[in-house]
């Protein structure tokens, strides 16, 4: 069976290369440059997308030799029923190697149509290397990459500030405009760019904060042999995805001049602040998914629907939501209870096998993004510890041991995440105190949360406590323990 290529595809049309992508991963190909397809079939938009890798390149090798074209598979609940509906996306028009095409790269700088960088590098992704160089090729950081191609940028044509890009990061960051924008003007200090190369990013480019909410799983593993049956063809990058999507970018509104995408239907909206859009996002959608992630996969399950389904973890999602999430947040809460349950039918899509595996790339950043504030924030209110939140810590903490019973678990974190974990694992003799020495030192490792953790009242021998429960008992009887408390209480 022949694999997607353009022979495949009748009167492709090619675009102007527009965009300027970093990330080839299944979430930008499923959300900005789906986006960008449904534009371009309405003859609103007419631009094409360059991706490049944050890094790797095998998919930017599977990505070109599949004349950038993929299918999008979107399932899940639409006007109140369960919907199945499949497209090929034709918004990419090549991948670019900056290991091995890194002249490309700058060459595209030099292109007087591009207008838009978008990103979704990880949350750990927009972070400043003191070790990146002008000269490298390329650099190891994503700011530090996009910083050389903006300074070629800006030579290529002698600093005119009509010839600035929209940037717009998708990272699952407060202000990650902002953030990015400080960086960039970091490296140009760092490398000596000068003051002239600083006014035009100040004032040539704009760099948008946004928020992105869809759920995509990405590949079906499980369902790839009765997929490509139904297509007639193999794709190598099919990607699955919902229904529901929301794109807010905070900006001018002259950015929905040039992308139109509220002109085709689509849930993107361009706001002065998106805090509150944020707020409630971060906390309730993105905090469940990271709290429950090593607590059902622990317990056995591989899936979201399967983890909401199942009624011991079911019950503890719930309960961490309406509990301990919601509380925290100054909303109307009729309009928190309502997204919940949006949320909560979101995780439960019949036809979405959302991987709790790949939920746990990176975990540790995204504790801290999307649940530490959570955690800190019902301490200050209570002053007492959310239970099901500290629980899910010590899960984090029992699940980078690398162990599912006999199981290897694939962790897929930085480097010196992963080189913390093991040296503390390392010391485990299965006593309380070694576990307790295990969790002092993930706690006090400030480059990961900002603060030591073990000056929070009790937090240290609570996780401590359940560390030894999941250790000793497993999480079936653990997580039952923690459910128990709250009739006991």
């Amino acid at each position: 069976m022949e694999v997607l290529n353009n022979s495949l595809v009748k009167d492709r049309q090619k675009y102007p290369e527009k965009v300027l992508q970093f990330g080839e991963g299944n979430f930008l190909r499923g959300f900005v440059d789906w986006q960008i397809d449904v534009m371009n079939k309405q003859g609103i938009f007419n631009g094409s997308v360059v991706v490049v890798q944050p890094r790797g390149q095998e998919k930017i090798d599977k990505l070109n030799a599949q004349d950038g074209l993929y299918t999008l598979y979107l399932q899940g609940m639409k006007e109140g029923k369960a919907v199945q509906e499949h497209s090929i996306i034709s918004s990419i028009s090549r991948g670019i190697n900056l290991f091995n095409e890194y002249g490309q790269y700058l060459q595209l700088a030099a292109n007087p149509e591009l207008r838009f960088i978008f990103s979704n590098t990880t949350e750990a992704g927009i972070a400043f290397d003191e070790n990146d160089r002008l000269e490298d090729r390329p650099q190891r950081s994503f700011p530090g990459k996009l910083t050389a191609f903006l300074y070629e940028r800006y030579n290529a044509f002698q600093g005119d500030k009509n010839k600035g890009l929209i940037i717009i990061p998708c990272e699952l960051i407060d202000r990650n405009g902002e953030k990015l924008k400080e960086i960039v003007l970091k490296y140009a200090e760092l490398w000596y760019l000068g003051d002239e190369f600083a006014a035009w990013i100040h004032e040539g480019n704009t760099f948008c904060n946004s928020l992105v909410d869809r759920i995509v799983p990405g590949y079906p593993r499980d369902r790839i042999e009765e997929i490509t049956e139904e297509l007639g063809y193999k794709d190598n990058l099919l990607v699955v995805g919902e229904h529901y999507h929301l794109w807010v970018i905070e900006g001018p509104q002259s950015i929905k001049k040039e992308f139109p995408a509220h002109l085709a239907g689509l849930n993107t909206l361009v706001v002065d602040d998106l805090t509150p859009y944020r707020t409630i996002k971060v906390r309730i959608l993105n905090g469940a998914h990271t709290a429950m992630t090593p607590v059902s996969y622990l317990y056995g399950i591989n899936t979201v629907a399967q983890a909401i389904k199942e009624e011991v973890t079911g019950q503890f999602v719930k309960e961490l939501i309406n509990d301990e999430i919601i509380p925290t947040l100054d909303l109307p809460m009729e309009e928190l209870h309502s997204f919940a349950e949006a949320v909560l039918d979101r995780f439960r899509n019949p036809y979405m096998d959302h991987f709790l595996l790949s939920i746990s790339l990176n975990s540790v950043s995204k504790f801290k993004t999307r649940d530490l504030p959570t955690l800190l924030e019902y301490y200050n209110r209570k002053r007492e510890l959310p239970k099901k939140l500290v629980f899910s810590l010590a899960a984090l903490i029992s699940f980078y041991k690398g162990k599912r019973g006999e199981e290897e678990i694939p962790l897929a974190d930085d480097q010196d995440v992963l080189d913390l974990f093991n040296v503390q694992w390392s010391h485990y003799n299965k006593t309380i105190d070694s576990l307790k020495g295990i969790v002092s030192n993930v706690l006090e490792y400030e480059k990961i949360w900002e603060m030591d953790l073990n000056q929070i009242p009790g937090l240290t021998a609570a996780i401590t406590n359940h560390l030894f429960n999941i250790e000793t008992m497993g999480m079936k009887k653990s997580i039952e323990l923690v459910l128990g408390q709250k009739a006991a209480n």
